[in-house]
């Protein structure tokens, strides 16, 4: 690839998680179901919050967390995602600058607060996830930088704000900047729950050419497609994106490109502890070769690497020399 300031540069959820202990019986409490994943206003996360016990915040969010990996294993990642000016609006500033990832999306002012995940973890490492968007679903066309766009080699786009009108028509914008700059955009599916409502504009974008490389797992596939048959479903897609990548849990992951199908198994991992994050790491694994001029199987394996690291430990990021794991 060409030379560029920076190797990827992603948009996506600017939230940063709140995590605290907790036993069973303060979910029955709160009517909150075990393991679940829900959105929630920010009266209700600050509700929540008040009944938390002794608690630790550290920055995330889908992409965020990619870009995270990709800083670790020494590629040039910058973010874009929208925070409030609040204290934790300064606490993802000052973690994504920490981790080496550039971010200088301007903080909203007098709007809803910086997006916070409030994550119950029992006793049995089981998590239950309560997120608040706020300010994150706030982001705008405006907030973009094209020279930023135009200075990354790939633009890599999350699901899970593809939802909501204005940051969708601030990636669309980006996608148009993108490839007006003749640069890569990859896109992740997410999330299966993200689909149900979006999968008409999923198709649209896909289908308008506006995806290079697409990121999804099996379900996602199917329920994008329509299609239960994974062979019917993988050659639809196939024939619309030019590079499609299927993760697949502990079954490894596979990537379609130029009529070519390699698959991969998954790295080993001693013992998986949580897998949060594991697909975050995948993608970031995957884009930080792709970015270096690997061949596919390369960037497949090095996503796996890094989505097996992750899954050996607490927490959605990295803990490892990652440099020295993937040896990009």
């Amino acid at each position: 690839m060409a030379e560029t300031r920076f190797d990827i540069v992603a948009m996506g959820d600017a939230i940063v998680d709140v995590i605290a202990s907790c036993d069973d019986a303060f979910l029955d409490t709160h009517g909150l179901p075990r393991g679940s994943m829900q959105l929630m206003t920010p009266e209700a996360a600050d509700r929540l919050y008040d009944a938390m016990g002794m608690a630790r915040e550290m920055s995330g969010g889908s992409a965020a967390n990619s870009m995270a990996g990709i800083a670790a294993m020494g590629g040039r990642s910058a973010f874009i995602g929208q925070v409030a000016e609040d204290q934790l609006g300064m606490i993802f500033e000052h973690d994504m600058h920490a981790l080496g990832v550039h971010f200088d999306t301007p903080p909203l002012v007098d709007g809803p607060p910086t997006g916070r995940c409030l994550i119950l973890v029992t006793p049995d490492g089981q998590r239950t996830m309560n997120t608040a968007p706020g300010a994150s679903h706030e982001l705008t066309a405006d907030a973009i930088s094209p020279a930023l766009i135009r200075d990354s080699a790939i633009l890599y786009l999350e699901g899970y704000l593809f939802g909501p009108e204005k940051p969708r028509a601030a990636m669309m914008k980006a996608i148009d900047y993108a490839h007006e700059a003749s640069r890569e955009v990859a896109f992740t599916l997410s999330e299966s729950v993200c689909i149900a409502g979006r999968r008409g504009a999923f198709q649209d974008m896909i289908d308008n050419k506006g995806v290079d490389l697409l990121f999804a797992n099996e379900d996602e596939l199917r329920q994008l497609t329509g299609h239960d048959d994974l062979d019917v479903a993988l050659a639809l897609m196939a024939g619309k994106v030019p590079t499609l990548v299927i993760t697949k849990g502990a079954q490894g992951a596979m990537a379609l490109q130029d009529g070519h199908r390699t698959e991969i198994s998954a790295a080993p991992v001693e013992k998986v502890v949580d897998t949060t994050g594991a697909g975050d790491m995948f993608a970031a694994g995957f884009l930080a070769a792709r970015a270096k001029g690997k061949p596919v199987r390369q960037c497949l394996e090095t996503g796996a690497k890094a989505a097996a690291e992750v899954i050996s430990h607490f927490g959605a990021r990295p803990e490892a020399n990652m440099k020295e794991l993937v040896a990009l």
